[in-house]
């Protein structure tokens, strides 16, 4: 078993980029790659690039994709032994378009986690890593491409009681689903300002202002980015912040997984809340730089 649990969407990215700016109906040359990714996939990607071991609990359907997916995870030091291999459910698949201009349009097609359900979370409750009598007690990065049922479910679950459970939306959109976890004691969360707003029903001018509200709402821990502008880190200890890297962006996609690897894997290695966060925004800039390779 890894130190570290990813929980959420293992999958294929299949990402279109160009260096042309662009809008609605644009057909422009550029390059299309498939890569593994999801947002459990990306953190743990992220962190065993910082040398941790971690394991994946999601769905994989048994498919070529499934089977060619799994050998790329395993090929990079991941543990795939709690995956959930689905007979009828094919393996899942994000697409994404990206110009200079960033982040044109996305669609997620995380079918197969949703319908397997609660079924990826059996090693933490039939005693293989943990149960409701002897829950789990290391650290747990959690996504938001989950069902709102599922997660609500996971927010009351006993078998979680006792992790230091990190918690990530995959995107605005689904930024309400993490609602039940504002307020769970022993709950990190990290979204961007936008995702923030969502959860408080507010706007924020910046990140050191949406932090501080959702600490103020309940929450254990927030962690706020937003973009290029100043991150913060707000606790009832107290907040700090710190200003990106300025750096030449050239891709968008995964940033915030890297970004939240990072940063866990800064604090398991005993490292203070501002050097955590230092190291978080240097890992996230050359990211996005393309400096960091996606693998």
């Amino acid at each position: 078993m890894g130190n570290v649990l990813c929980i959420g969407s293992v999958l294929w990215d299949v990402i279109g980029r160009s260096a042309s700016v662009m809008r609605q109906g644009s057909d422009v040359p550029g390059r299309i790659t498939q890569i593994p990714g999801g947002v459990a996939l990306n953190i743990a990607m992220t962190l065993v690039r910082f040398g941790m071991k971690p394991a994946l609990l999601s769905a994989v359907g048994r498919d070529v994709l499934g089977d060619v997916l799994i050998a790329e995870c395993e090929g990079m030091g991941l543990d795939c032994t709690w995956l959930y291999r689905s007979e009828d459910l094919p393996t899942d698949r994000y697409m994404a378009i990206e110009g200079a201009n960033g982040l044109i349009a996305a669609i997620a097609d995380a079918h197969s986690l949703e319908a397997a359900d609660d079924k990826i979370l059996r090693p933490l409750k039939d005693g293989r890593l943990g149960s409701a009598e002897a829950p789990y007690a290391g650290l747990i990065a959690l996504d938001g491409n989950l069902t709102e049922t599922l997660l609500s479910k996971i927010s009351r679950d006993p078998a979680f009681a006792a992790a230091d459970l990190r918690v990530a939306p995959a995107s605005p959109g689904k930024a309400e689903r993490l609602q039940p976890f504002v307020t769970r004691p022993g709950a990190v969360l990290y979204v961007n300002r936008e995702e923030a707003g969502i959860l408080c029903q507010s706007d924020f001018a910046d990140a050191p202002g949406a932090a501080a509200a959702l600490v103020a709402r309940g929450a254990k821990r927030a962690v706020v980015t937003d973009g290029g502008n100043a991150c913060a880190d707000a606790s009832a200890e107290g907040l700090v912040s710190e200003r990106p890297p300025e750096v030449l962006v050239t891709r968008v996609t995964g940033a915030g997984d890297t970004f939240m690897a990072a940063h866990m894997a800064a604090e398991a290695a005993g490292q203070d809340r501002e050097a955590a966060l230092s190291r978080a925004l240097t890992a996230a800039a050359r990211y996005v730089s393309g400096e960091t390779p996606h693998d």
